[in-house]
């Protein structure tokens, strides 16, 4: 029996590349930066950027749009905390609040004159709809909604992400057009520890924006921060239920669980497919990315769609009744048994223990 060859090398290594290819470096984080506040993602990414940008020998750069103003200098100097070495601060009267059109083109301008290799945006409303803008004016290449990046030997950004309904995971390439963008969903990469002390260099680029041929126009800004929606992503303890219990009317089982241990609540997708929960409950690839410090999952299976969502997780339990069970397979703690019997028997347990003050700790 002959041995299989190995694939063939891909064609377009760096070395191969375009000659003006080369003016393309350093690794660029968009900041997502919103009246004075800025979105955990964006931390994120620097986080994430930071290893890209030392693995290839360059430097780190934060994009930070806004208006003039205290705020948007802030947000660039709080990027060197999260390690940026480079911040461009880019300002204008037409970028004081979020539109597409201003937005793209101010990124744009940006990207064209200082080149950078790599670029990452966060997988929100506003980063998706920004960087498929960018991508498509600058014509390269966006992977979007990625679970993991990183940089080959020959330096091309490998970005990875589920393909075929979450059914596989698929790593892509830009080998033939730069800048390389992605865009990373919220608490898929863990956030890195702050210094205080870093500092860095602030470049000031203020765009070619006039407001007049700028078509969309804010009338009014309504902000959603008191809403009833979930908080999953950021929990720090959530409990979730999926097809193994059966009925909605169990789902309550769930709930009674994540009130006494002051957690949040989510599903599987089949859940909200069902109409049994509403879909910003939903945990997975198609609904939300977290990282708790505990994830219970009552009835799941524990899918590929749904791994990509939880298994940033510090501590996953896993309660299922069949043994072969995907989610055993990544969980921390397996308990094969019924969802249904064994979830009264833990609250109870949790509200006999634990007094009002532990469960806010363990919450918060």
């Amino acid at each position: 029996m002959s041995a299989t060859p190995p694939p063939p090398a891909r064609a377009n290594a760096k070395k191969e590349l375009p000659e003006h290819f080369r003016d393309y470096k350093h690794v660029w984080v968009f900041i997502e930066a919103e009246r004075g506040d800025v979105h955990p993602v964006s931390w994120e990414l620097l986080g994430e950027g930071r290893k890209l940008a030392d693995k290839l020998g360059v430097e780190l750069a934060s994009v930070v749009l806004g208006e003039p103003g205290e705020a948007t200098k802030a947000a660039a100097a709080e990027s060197f905390s999260y390690g940026a070495d480079v911040a461009y601060l880019v300002e204008h009267p037409a970028l004081a609040d979020y539109r597409n059109e201003s937005y793209a083109k101010a990124v744009t301008q940006l990207v064209n004159t200082h080149k950078p290799e790599i670029l990452l945006l966060g997988a929100t409303n506003l980063g998706r709809d920004l960087a498929g803008s960018v991508a498509t004016t600058l014509l390269t290449g966006l992977t979007a909604d990625c679970t993991e990046l990183a940089v080959d030997a020959d330096g091309s950004l490998a970005a990875t992400r589920p393909t075929f309904g979450g059914s596989l995971l698929c790593t892509i390439y830009t080998l033939n057009y730069r800048p390389q963008m992605a865009t990373i969903r919220p608490r898929v990469m863990a956030m890195p520890a702050r210094d205080a002390d870093r500092t860095g260099r602030i470049v000031p680029f203020t765009p070619d924006l006039a407001e007049d041929e700028i078509i969309t126009k804010l009338l009014r800004f309504v902000p959603d921060r008191d809403s009833n929606k979930s908080n999953l992503a950021f929990a720090d303890v959530v409990v979730a239920g999926g097809m193994g219990l059966q009925s909605a009317e169990n789902f309550q089982l769930v709930k009674n669980l994540a009130s006494v241990l002051g957690a949040e609540f989510g599903c599987s997708r089949p859940l909200v497919q069902k109409g049994w929960i509403s879909s910003d409950r939903q945990i997975g690839q198609t609904g939300k990315t977290i990282r708790p410090k505990l994830y219970i999952a009552a009835g799941i299976s524990g899918a590929i769609q749904h791994r990509v969502g939880v298994e940033g997780a510090d501590c996953i339990v896993a309660i299922n009744t069949d043994k072969n069970a995907p989610i055993f397979d990544f969980a921390h703690v397996g308990i094969v048994t019924d969802a249904i019997r064994l979830l009264p028997a833990l609250t109870e347990a949790f509200r006999q223990r634990l007094s009002p003050h532990q469960r806010d700790r363990l919450a918060g």
